[in-house]
């Protein structure tokens, strides 16, 4: 069984892959695995406000490469434990040095 590299995820212009979705990576202590914090706003439904979201996914990192900070894409795929079902496609960004 082939495992789906970074460069197939991609289209052919660099734009995301369907599904995907960016995030910072919150924590990168577990083995082969990331917690992932995608936010965003939304708009209250009643007041018309915009209100500040986040979605917590856990995503499996196969290299352990994405350290804490940095700004992952990841894809769904089939579940691999109870809370992960996605897995990291690439790293948009890393964590600037300190």
């Amino acid at each position: 069984m082939t495992e789906n590299t970074a460069s197939t995820t991609q289209t052919s212009t660099g734009e995301k892959a369907k599904g995907s979705r960016v995030g910072e990576v919150a924590t990168a202590g577990r083995d082969k695995t990331i917690k992932v914090v995608v936010s965003y706003v939304a708009k209250h439904p009643k007041y018309g406000k915009y209100v500040r979201r986040r979605t917590v996914l856990h995503a499996h990192d196969e290299g352990n490469v994405a350290q804490v900070g940095d700004r992952v894409e990841v894809v769904p795929c089939r579940p691999m434990s109870k809370t992960k079902s996605w897995r990291l496609s690439r790293i948009v960004e890393q964590r600037r040095g300190e």
